[in-house]
């Protein structure tokens, strides 16, 4: 297996917690009756989208840069 094919399912890996916490978060957000909850939730979805696109950028677009580390000590 080569290094592409594993950043690609690792970046996909990615993709796939993102887009389930971001639903989770847009239920839970709908669901509260709770008006600070329901801020807090909103805003949390916002930064993980923020996040996604940012990655989407990063990884594909015209942003890509070689020497990104986004794991814990260069991991």
């Amino acid at each position: 297996m080569g290094a592409k094919s594993k950043e690609s399912k690792h970046r996909d890996q990615i993709f796939s917690a993102l887009n389930v916490s971001i639903d989770g978060l847009d239920l839970a957000e709908k669901l509260s009756i709770i008006t600070p909850a329901k801020a807090a939730f909103g805003t949390v979805g916002v930064v993980l989208k923020m996040i996604r696109v940012r990655i989407i950028l990063c990884c594909e677009g015209s942003l890509w840069v070689d020497n990104v580390y986004t794991g814990y000590d260069d991991q």
